[in-house]
């Protein structure tokens, strides 16, 4: 059940990126062109909507006590979680996704294509993470923080 209630939201996902253009690498290149002349903002209130929803959802998720599905939720992100890692993995997600127009999202969604630009891609993007875990260590996976609960008392004998 859990498993069929996740296929909504990323199916609702899919299509979202579908119905914007967000998965048309010629109309991200187009929105990311600010400065050629041939700008095309329309993909900027694709990210505002996303965002407000984004930012609506996880309010309302943040005031649960626990997820309605069982786990725990993500815990605070901590001070100084700015580091050189994520910098330099943002400029380099950026470089990638302004040279080719190509989001990891929008290019999952565009497997169904079979174009082979992009399973050249998608296959690139694995090689890359399988690379980077290997490199880096496997922290680069975020770990879910289980919400704070006072330990348990331990009785101590004298």
């Amino acid at each position: 059940m859990k498993s069929a209630l996740l296929f909504v939201p990323g199916a609702l996902f899919g299509i979202g990126l579908l119905l914007s253009g967000m998965s048309n690498p010629a109309k991200v290149i187009g929105f990311l062109d600010v400065a050629g002349g041939a700008w095309d903002p329309s993909l900027m209130f694709v990210m505002v909507g996303a965002i407000g929803t984004f930012a609506v959802i996880n309010l309302l998720v943040h005031r649960r006590a626990a997820p309605l599905f069982g786990g725990c939720l993500p815990g605070a992100r901590a001070r100084g979680a700015i580091g050189a890692r994520l910098l330099i993995g943002s400029a380099v997600f950026g470089v990638g996704w302004g040279l080719l127009g190509i989001c990891p999202g929008p290019a999952l969604t565009d497997l169904a294509t079979f174009d082979r630009e992009i399973l050249v891609f998608v296959g690139a993007m694995i090689a890359g993470m399988i690379v980077s875990q290997r490199v880096l260590g496997a922290d680069v996976v975020p770990t879910v923080v289980a919400p704070a609960s006072p330990p348990p008392q331990v009785a101590q004998s004298q």
